[in-house]
């Protein structure tokens, strides 16, 4: 593990955003999930896609509060214009569970 400073990791803008769209993304090379993340403020909504299938089906994360990288540039993921990186930890088997606050936190906040 390479060590980095604290000033590196300002560089890094993670915010919280609300889901406000998802949907299946059949056309991914692994199962994943389109989903729309509205940030708030300057950053507005911003489109994702996430490896989340085993664990989330899109109709049960509309609303959900997310962390997620805001300031990496855009990436091509099939047929998806990735803008954001939403954050996620494996859990035992591998698959993806969603970071999120405990709480419910404004809108655009950024993590520290």
């Amino acid at each position: 593990m390479s060590e980095i400073t604290y000033d590196d990791f300002q560089k890094i803008d993670i915010r919280v955003g609300v889901i406000t769209r998802a949907e299946p993304y059949p056309e991914a090379r692994k199962p994943a999930t389109k989903l729309w993340v509205d940030f708030g403020g300057d950053i507005g909504e911003k489109k994702s896609s996430a490896q989340i299938t085993k664990h989330y089906d899109p109709e049960t994360l509309v609303g959900r509060q997310v962390l997620a990288v805001v300031n990496f540039p855009p990436r091509q993921i099939g047929k998806v214009k990735s803008e954001v990186l939403v954050l996620g930890a494996p859990d035992a088997e591998g698959e993806v569970v969603l970071l999120r606050p405990d709480h419910d936190v404004p809108v655009g906040g950024r993590m520290f």
